[in-house]
């Protein structure tokens, strides 16, 4: 009697972590738990990062210490439409997921886009956060829901990139 090797097999699983932010990472994550976006601005060129990276200037590697408010609004640089849906999925699909470049920032944030049908997406859109209510916000990036368009005109993507790519 032969048997047959198991190819595939389909299972639910989970992976629980502990992870330790620094303390760019942390001030951060404590900003949004108060309902606030920092940055960090670099001494040196004075690029201002935004959801605390290393703490240090990529380009000039020395340390950023002087934390930058930012606004709740930025620019749509590049999307994905999301059609697939996964196991333990809490959002519709179709979905936008979208880096955005928040006002006054160098470095695009990762975040949702909703309030808007997927296809009217694109690059250029204006859109602010939408927080969850302020009793349940904590250190973490679900304290802001999502981004939805704010109905002002569409950034030209070409000044936005160019911004962008100057900045690197």
């Amino acid at each position: 009697m032969s048997v047959e090797p198991v190819e595939v097999i389909q299972t639910p699983i989970r992976l629980e972590y502990d992870y330790t932010p620094g303390g760019a990472r942390s001030r951060f994550l404590r900003g949004l738990e108060q309902g606030k976006i920092l940055g960090e601005r670099c001494p040196n060129c004075h690029k201002v990062y935004v959801g605390g990276g290393s703490g240090a200037c990529a380009r000039c590697g020395v340390p950023c210490t002087d934390v930058v408010p930012l606004p709740n609004t930025g620019t749509v640089t590049t999307f994905c439409i999301v059609n697939l849906p996964f196991a333990g999925a809490t959002i519709e699909i179709p979905y936008t997921s979208a880096s955005i470049l928040i006002d006054g920032a160098d470095i695009p944030l990762m975040a949702l886009i909703q309030e808007c049908p997927a296809d009217e997406v694109r690059m250029g859109m204006r859109v602010e956060a939408v927080w969850v209510d302020e009793a349940e916000r904590a250190p973490t990036m679900d304290t802001i829901r999502y981004f939805r368009p704010t109905g002002e005109p569409d950034a030209p993507i070409d000044d936005v990139l160019k911004k962008m790519r100057a900045d690197a």
